[in-house]
């Protein structure tokens, strides 16, 4: 199936068009006319080159379907695509083209300056979603729902401390992708700057300020840390969205309806079932962070590469790397619009907390007890009442005060208001609402 069916509705579509073919050579092109820059500036070519390199070049037709079939003879598209830039240059000034420089110096820019207005991108998102997570946080800290563990009913929580862990998770991931480098690359052919000693760190260090990059300590050709530490970053964005995504659409299952996704004009329909309103952003977030996932398994395998360039292992990055920053902001528009359109359903997270008669706050009974019975027995009573409660659909307190008349001694020395008070699910709620407020603390302290 082509691309544009299958990979495309799951990336960011402005971001597409920002990171496509041209945008390519426009990277590369200005890797290229920096580099002349700087070589004027320091006296290693003649006054005046790199302006005329720029008057030639910045507004020329480069030939991308030339340059795509080049890459296969080549091997990465900066060959064609500095051979096409010295033929469209003047034969005075083809010998100062890309000079001092390899095709990894072009190909690794390139890429950083595609990606950085994309990390911008992402930090907005996030801080989008961050706002939307506060928003919800505020509204439903007092909220009860069940929480669930194995996939069953638990304990007592708040939906408030629910979205605290989301929003958590989101910031810690946009604060690790804060902190990861976009560096420049520049090292010549086997990384030392061959025949240029007497200026290649200072060409690096100058080439980096001009292109708004970050400059490394060394070339970074089979060094691929900044790769990584880049990947693994989106994939920490990409995890902390599924998760949400994932949560949501458990509880949007017609069953539990304590959520549903943000209303739209045909969003969620069905081909064949009128009647359902699918989880379609969820699905399309979990989609996403799973290419993520493969994509970052490939740059991780591939961080190991061999002596002074890559065997295949450069190669394999390009795509990946590209695709996960376009899949994660595509993922993250979903989770802004999801978190800031989520539909809330306190009386159905109030019914399904009374699903087993209060049989959940089984363990505060079992505490209760404990000392009047021992753990053992405090336990067995306790389950046991849950039992009959779900069995016989009556309310566990009431069951809890049947089984006590059964036994006086227990009676007198058990109050039955603290004990329908043990039952009662907004009473047991732990730190949920201390969390929140911590959580609320941090959030905004950056």
């Amino acid at each position: 199936m082509p691309a544009m069916f299958t990979k495309y509705p799951f990336m960011s579509q402005p971001a597409l068009e920002a990171c496509d073919e041209t945008a390519m050579l426009k990277a590369m092109l200005a890797f290229e006319l920096a580099l002349a820059d700087v070589q004027e500036a320091s006296g290693a070519i003649p006054h005046g080159i790199s302006q005329q390199m720029r008057q030639h070049l910045a507004h020329a037709s480069f030939n991308a379907t030339d340059i795509a079939e080049g890459i296969a003879s080549g091997g990465n598209v900066a060959i064609p695509f500095v051979k096409q830039g010295r033929a469209l240059l003047p034969n005075e000034l083809k010998r100062y083209w890309h000079q001092g420089a390899t095709s990894q110096d072009v190909v690794d820019s390139a890429l950083m300056l595609l990606l950085k207005p994309r990390l911008t991108a992402l930090n907005e998102l996030l801080l989008r979603c961050r706002s939307a997570a506060l928003a919800l946080m505020d509204t439903h800290t007092d909220t009860v729902m069940v929480g669930r563990t194995l996939m069953q009913q638990a304990l007592p929580i708040t939906f408030g401390v629910k979205v605290a862990h989301w929003a958590v998770g989101l910031e810690q991931a946009r604060r690790r992708l804060f902190t990861v480098e976009l560096p420049v690359q520049f090292g010549g052919a086997v990384g030392v700057h061959s025949g240029w000693e007497a200026f290649g760190l200072n060409w690096m260090d100058t080439l980096a300020e001009r292109l708004g990059l970050v400059s490394p300590v060394l070339p970074w050709h089979t060094d691929r840390y900044p790769i990584h530490a880049l990947g693994t970053a989106l994939d920490a964005v990409a995890g902390a969205a599924e998760k949400i995504a994932l949560d949501v659409s458990l509880l949007t299952q017609t069953e539990v309806g304590e959520v549903a996704e943000p209303s739209a004009p045909g969003m969620g329909e069905s081909s064949s079932m009128p009647h359902k309103r699918n989880p379609v952003r969820c699905a399309m977030i979990r989609s996403a962070a799973r290419q993520v996932h493969g994509h970052t398994s490939v740059l991780v395998n591939a961080t190991a590469q061999p002596l002074e360039r890559g065997l295949g292992e450069w190669h394999a990055e390009w795509a990946p790397l590209i695709e996960s920053a376009l899949l994660v902001e595509g993922a993250l528009a979903q989770v802004a619009v999801l978190l800031e359109g989520l539909d809330v359903s306190p009386d159905n997270m109030q019914r399904n907390l009374a699903t087993t008669g209060g049989g959940i706050m089984a363990e505060p009974v079992a505490r209760l007890l404990t000392p009047h019975l021992g753990s053992d027995a405090a336990k067995t009573v306790s389950a046991a009442a849950a039992e009959t409660s779900r069995r016989e659909g009556r309310p566990y307190a009431d069951v809890l005060i049947d089984v006590l008349a059964e036994s006086p001694e227990l009676t007198n020395q058990i109050d039955t208001t603290a004990l329908r008070q043990a039952c009662d699910p907004a009473l047991y709620l732990g730190s949920s609402k201390q969390q929140v407020v911590r959580a609320r603390q941090w959030l905004v302290s950056v």
